[in-house]
């Protein structure tokens, strides 16, 4: 799990925990792919996807778009396809909402 700060356009810091989905990539080149986390904004008290991408052109190397993009948990996992990163993101709420024998206190 990643732990750090991020700007926000406020220029307030604010501390984000943050655990990878899933990581792909659209062709050998190092910076060409797309990454999903899921994010805790300790400040905001917000649990959501983020999507990262930068995406290399055909036109050649120094022509890339890339981006961030926010989404809510029921939005990803309706997204179409199951992906490698749905299926991590099920496997921790199943075992975020596991039950246990031992009774709570």
């Amino acid at each position: 799990m990643q732990h750090g700060t991020e700007d926000t356009w406020e220029g307030v810091r604010m501390a984000l925990l943050k655990r990878e989905l899933h990581r792909s990539s659209r062709s050998p080149l190092l910076n060409d792919g797309d990454q999903w986390h899921l994010v805790f904004d300790t400040d905001s008290k917000r649990l959501y996807v983020e999507h990262r991408w930068t995406h290399v052109d055909v036109r050649g190397p120094d022509v890339a778009e890339s981006g961030t993009a926010e989404m809510e948990i029921a939005e990803y996992l309706n997204q179409g396809g199951q992906t490698a990163g749905h299926r991590e993101l099920w496997r921790l709420l199943k075992a975020l909402f596991r039950e246990t024998d031992a009774p709570q206190s």
